[in-house]
């Protein structure tokens, strides 16, 4: 079992920046690949980046390419979602979740989401 909390969201302003981490418990959290999500309100939670086991290999959702870069640190337990020229649209609950393989959907374990909020 997979225990995730996610924390470093907040507010900021357009073109601005955060860096959201992700801490895993469990002795085998570098065996999972690992996914980011987000969910607007009124709106399905959505893909944003995933990274395979290792720490190579990310992918991300077309809205976010270029912008968003997804890493882990398995010593630390911990993947990270730094944010840069954040927009108005990116605002929503972050969760970071375990994936059932690598670009694979989640596979149940979620974190309980931090919230961030872009201002115009």
């Amino acid at each position: 079992q997979v225990q995730l909390v996610e924390s470093g969201g907040g507010l900021v302003q357009a073109g601005g920046s955060l860096r959201l981490s992700c801490a895993a418990s469990g002795r085998t959290f570098s065996s999972y690949p690992m996914g980011w999500f987000r969910q607007a309100p009124g709106k399905e939670r959505e893909f944003v980046a995933g990274i395979n086991s290792y720490g190579y290999s990310p992918y991300y959702a077309n809205s976010v390419k270029g912008r968003f870069t997804i890493s882990r640190d398995n010593a630390k337990n911990t993947v990270y979602l730094q944010m840069n020229s954040l927009k108005p649209e990116d605002t929503a609950v972050y969760f970071c979740a375990v994936l059932a393989y690598y670009r694979g959907p989640p596979n149940g374990y979620w974190g309980q989401g931090t919230q961030v909020t872009v201002s115009s």
